[in-house]
């Protein structure tokens, strides 16, 4: 019987049926093929209750797998057809709601009510979880495949759970021809999706029929695997990052496309994701070369716009008192050797007295300073009324004024000894 011929004779299943029937009987899910984004991540489930055993049997597994549209259809095909359903008490078959029609049949081996119902649930979290994990590798592919914990990690799961392909693995190098690898390779790949396919309904009862067994087992292989993998240790040639780094993000294509329910869905997040990752390179290209017109016609047009003289006093002012503030912060700081500057200055107290905040200039050197260069001053007399002015005048005048600073800043220090002495009489 194909699925064809089955869809006249069967019942057919629609959304919040619940049917219940003591016979054997055959049901369809028909698709409707109309496509919604809201069920994006939802799942359809078809559910077979009973008190007594009954076994389940797919109508699809007798027809022919040549017709599948893409290969995971047909590697699903080729499951159903050498899966079979042993007898159970509960069934729950997972529809794809953008493929092709589903037909079972249940038959009861006594005459008991079994119930069918089709429930749908609008946010699957292992859908999600499925395509976050895929996005997520995809985009850390690279950096996993140089990290050495990921590197042990790996190696152990493959162990445990695909432990014929770890096996052809570590004995790659006694297999002299690729071909023959490539061979042994796809038939390992195969007999351990075979194995896991079967394993993930039966999980439940042997973990509480054969728990020690298994926590044997997986103490066992993974401590192998582990010891394997430290003895090889973590990937150091290019070329192999590169093909761990490719084998991952077809994982995570394989997970993207399987945690989404519409396949041009799919389809699309993996194309995008691919664009992306092409177009990082000439965007960063077309971003540099931009970068470099726009300073090329940047360092034509230069505008440079004058200070006016209120601006330039301004300023002046600002970073001078800007860079004294600067000096009396770092002669305070312990990394300024103050008895160092002591011995190579001339007047001590009053570079004391600038680091404790007075003015860097005393107002005898002002009003010095004005009677020099100021309105009325002699440097300005000169330059407006000697026609050929001496060269060194000016040196020498500001020698002389010097040395008067110099002179006043002794009598003020004899001055102030006396005054000390005095007040130590005083005591």
């Amino acid at each position: 019987m194909t699925a064809i011929k089955a869809d006249k004779n069967c019942s057919h299943l629609k959304e919040t049926d619940v049917i219940q029937k003591p016979d054997a009987d055959c049901y369809c899910y028909m698709q409707n093929g109309t496509m919604n984004l809201k069920y994006i991540w939802s799942a359809l489930q078809v559910k077979i209750n009973s008190t007594e055993m009954f076994k389940f049997v797919p109508i699809s597994a007798e027809s022919n797998c040549h017709n599948s549209e893409t290969i995971f259809a047909f590697f699903k095909c080729v499951v159903q057809i050498i899966w079979r359903s042993e007898a159970s008490k509960e069934t729950v078959i997972n529809i794809n709601q953008y493929g092709e029609n589903v037909c079972f049949t249940v038959q009861p081996y006594k005459k008991v009510p079994y119930t069918v119902s089709v429930q749908r649930n609008m946010v699957d979290r292992k859908l999600i979880l499925l395509f976050v994990a895929g996005v997520l590798l995809f985009h850390f592919a690279n950096a996993l495949s140089r990290s050495a914990m990921f590197y042990y990690s790996a190696g152990v799961a493959l162990g445990v759970l695909a432990t014929l392909v770890f096996l052809l693995l570590t004995l790659k190098r006694f297999i002299p021809k690729h071909s023959t690898f490539g061979i042994l390779m796809s038939g390992c790949w195969m007999s351990s999706l075979y194995f896991i396919y079967c394993l993930q309904g039966e999980m439940k009862w042997l973990w509480s029929e054969y728990r020690n067994y298994l926590l044997g087992y997986f103490l066992t292989v993974g401590f192998i695997s582990f010891v394997v993998c430290y003895k090889h240790g973590p990937l150091t040639s290019e070329r192999s990052i590169t093909l761990l780094t490719w084998t991952l993000q077809l994982i995570a294509f394989v997970l993207i496309y399987f945690g989404v329910t519409i396949p041009q869905v799919a389809y699309a997040v993996i194309a995008i994701i691919l664009c992306s990752k092409g177009l990082c390179y000439p965007l960063g290209m077309v971003s540099f070369v931009g970068r470099k017109i726009k300073n090329f016609f940047k360092s034509k047009n230069l505008v440079f716009q004058l200070l006016t003289e209120e601006e330039y006093r301004e300023q002046g002012e600002t970073e001078t008192v800007k860079a004294l503030e600067e000096l009396r912060s770092f002669c305070r700081s312990p990394d300024f050797s103050s008895w160092l500057a002591v011995s190579k200055l001339q007047s001590p107290k009053k570079f004391a007295n600038f680091i404790l905040g007075s003015p860097h200039v005393s107002p005898a050197e002002v009003n010095a300073y004005d009677e020099l260069y100021g309105i009325g001053g002699s440097f300005l007399e000169q330059q407006l009324f000697s026609i050929e002015p001496e060269p060194n005048r000016l040196a020498n005048s500001i020698q002389e004024d010097d040395y008067e600073d110099d002179d006043e800043m002794q009598e003020q220090n004899e001055s102030e000894n006396v005054s000390h002495s005095n007040s130590i009489g005083l005591f």
